[in-house]
């Protein structure tokens, strides 16, 4: 059952489909591009996270308003591809991260001559969700979800608890490239344990909602922002890390009660295309409107204007060295 899928991103916008309008140019084809993608001219490009997606989504969507002439190229790749098939090949300027980056993507950046740099940009509840008419489960505590989920797990929605249907799993769930699977696996499974490879595995979030909608007996997890445009159609599960089940939220993402699934979301930038006046407008403005209602009415937890002043001189210091 087990597939991988890389998205378009003009595929399944839903209520984002005002994009086209604001003139940002969404190119879901960069897997199968050849040549250099760094910014040129008035060319911004960026891959990565399909999680940090619709928060860069709807930043560039406010920039391209002020800015019309400047052309922004998004792809959803996944974190791990983006980094390894793009950014640290040099062919993207940004790449959107849902972990941070690895020492081996690091290395491989390296070999390029690509410096990446860290910049947080929100923070996500990651949710687990059901069919709204699996009427048995609202909880789940985190030894739950890991035998759920582990390789050579359970099978049965029985098998987590007797008096629950004895009916096999349907698994939803992040691609291996992606850094919600690499989140996951971490904080749910830990170095003991594997991830199944019995599940849908896609890029295409929205797929997920499909999927789990279409299913009594499936269950999934990805953002919390592809949750908060589905409420209706998906139940969010509540989860005990040992202090009782807590609802995944803008707020209780914020306040930190909800564990181990709250994490940050970032973007990196290449240090070499902050050369190009437009790479340099664009994560400026991005910085600014990370602190905004742009990032929580996606579904995540804005920075606080102190990581916003952090960012900004962190980028400034940045673009003085490659500018000077």
């Amino acid at each position: 059952m087990s597939r991988d899928s890389t998205a378009s991103l003009s595929a399944g916008l839903g209520r984002r489909d005002f994009l086209a309008a604001a003139s940002v140019a969404l190119s879901g084809g960069l897997a199968g591009c050849t040549g250099v993608f760094a910014a040129e001219g008035n060319q911004v490009n960026i891959a990565g996270s399909s999680t940090v997606f619709p928060v860069t989504e709807a930043i560039a969507s406010a920039f391209s308003e002020k800015n019309p002439t400047i052309n922004l190229s998004l792809s959803k790749t996944g974190t791990g591809g983006g980094f390894g098939n793009f950014f640290c090949a040099g062919r993207t300027d940004i790449n959107n991260a849902s972990r941070s980056i690895a020492d081996a993507e690091i290395d491989q950046c390296d070999d390029s001559g690509v410096t990446p740099l860290e910049f947080p940009v929100a923070t996500d509840a990651l949710t687990v969700v059901v069919n709204p008419d699996a009427d048995w489960v609202d909880c789940l505590t985190v030894e739950q979800l890991h035998e759920i989920w582990r390789a050579d797990g359970a099978e049965r929605w029985s098998d987590i608890n007797e008096s629950w249907p004895d009916q096999e799993f349907e698994l939803y769930g992040a691609a291996t490239t992606s850094g919600t699977f690499d989140y996951f696996n971490e904080a749910i499974l830990g170095e003991e344990a594997n991830h199944t490879g019995d599940y849908y595995a896609t890029e295409r979030d929205r797929s997920i909602v499909q999927g789990v909608r279409g299913s009594q007996n499936a269950i999934g997890y990805f953002g919390f922002a592809y949750y908060s445009e589905n409420p209706d159609r998906i139940k969010a599960v509540s989860i005990d890390n040992g202090n009782g089940c807590v609802e995944p939220s803008i707020e209780t993402a914020k306040t930190g009660e909800y564990k181990p699934l709250s994490r940050p979301l970032f973007i990196y930038v290449a240090k070499e295309s902050l050369t190009q006046p437009a790479v340099r407008d664009f994560v400026r403005f991005y910085m600014d409107q990370a602190t905004t209602d742009l990032v929580s009415d996606v579904g995540y937890v804005p920075i606080t204007e102190t990581q916003r002043d952090e960012n900004l001189e962190k980028l400034e210091s940045a673009i003085e060295e490659v500018t000077e």
